[in-house]
């Protein structure tokens, strides 16, 4: 996770000021890791740091918050009374449209404790340039009285192929998990509620298998159209095109009948195994938000065994 700068932007232009409030740095045990934030306006809130009695007062805290930037350090035992044992700084920054437009897009480094220098720590500068050559995002941090975070990109793109009851539910799902890049088609604008959630990108398309060559290989997707005859075309060209999964709802009596009619338009075994069917846990049921609950938990799990592996290959 990192500063989410348009979560940022349409909360300053709704409520007007807003104060972000964010783990800067942790000693011990903690309910949320460092650069987990929430934000705080005059009568309302949204994310979280964790913790009930944490939250909660760095929330009052904040309400009459004079000066720009605060730190504060937090001893979640003796002083909240929680079960973590660890000490947390929060760092409570306030927001405008003024002070919103100098940030910088990438990665946000920036003095916030009191007395420090307002020239950039050679630390700093160590960690941006390493960051910059190797092209990663820095971790959040605060380094000598500077805090340093990566602007928030969700990087995981997934497309989801149909705006069904089942689509509805895994976007209402999926879509407040931060790594996920939504796009959502269907066959026209009317298939889409009124209100999609923020970041996620509607598609209308009269042939939606002509965009299949638009999603990046390494995306995700789940199809789960009106149209059986849909769903074969859009696995079909999905297999032609390329992709790091593909799960395709449907019974074990769909399954048989698609690896058939895929076979058919010549695509091997190997190929076909490929794509995922059912999706989610049909132990959970069948009702839409049961399969969102049950897909969104066999992403989760997909993905955090991928980046193991990669950690293990670094």
């Amino acid at each position: 996770m990192g500063f989410d700068l348009d979560g940022l932007r349409v909360a300053v232009a709704t409520h007007g000021q807003v104060t972000r409030v964010v783990i800067a740095a942790i000693r011990g045990s903690s309910p949320r890791e460092v650069g987990a934030a929430m934000l705080v306006w005059q009568e309302g809130q949204s994310g979280t740091i964790g913790g009930g009695t944490l939250e909660y007062e760095a929330a009052a805290a904040v309400q009459n918050q004079a000066q720009d930037s605060v730190l504060s350090k937090h001893a979640l035992g003796p002083d909240l009374g929680q079960c973590c044992g660890g000490v947390v700084t929060l760092l409570s920054e306030n927001y405008d449209a003024a002070r919103l437009a100098a940030l910088d897009d990438e990665v946000i480094a920036r003095v916030v404790k009191a007395g420090a220098s307002g020239a950039m720590p050679l630390a700093v500068k160590r960690l941006l340039a390493t960051a910059r050559a190797q092209g990663v995002r820095p971790e959040p941090q605060l380094i000598e009285g500077w805090m340093v975070e990566p602007v928030h990109r969700p990087e995981l793109p997934l497309w989801i192929w149909g705006a069904g009851h089942v689509g509805r539910a895994l976007v209402d799902v999926l879509s407040p998990l931060p790594d996920f890049a939504i796009t959502w088609v269907d066959t026209a604008q009317d298939r889409f509620p009124s209100d999609v959630p923020l970041g996620v990108v509607p598609v209308p398309a009269a042939d939606p298998t002509l965009l299949v060559t638009h999603a990046p290989v390494n995306a995700q997707h789940l199809v789960l159209t009106y149209s059986h005859a849909l769903d074969l075309a859009l696995c079909h060209s999905l297999l032609g095109h390329g992709f790091a999964f593909a799960g395709l709802i449907g019974s074990a009596t769909k399954k048989a009948r698609f690896r058939s009619r895929l076979a058919s338009l010549r695509h091997s075994p190997e190929q076909i195994s490929r794509i995922t069917c059912p999706i989610g846990d049909p132990a959970l049921g069948k009702h839409p938000q049961m399969i969102a609950v049950g897909v969104a938990a066999q992403l989760l799990r997909r993905d955090m065994t991928e980046a193991l592996r990669k950690d293990h290959r670094a």
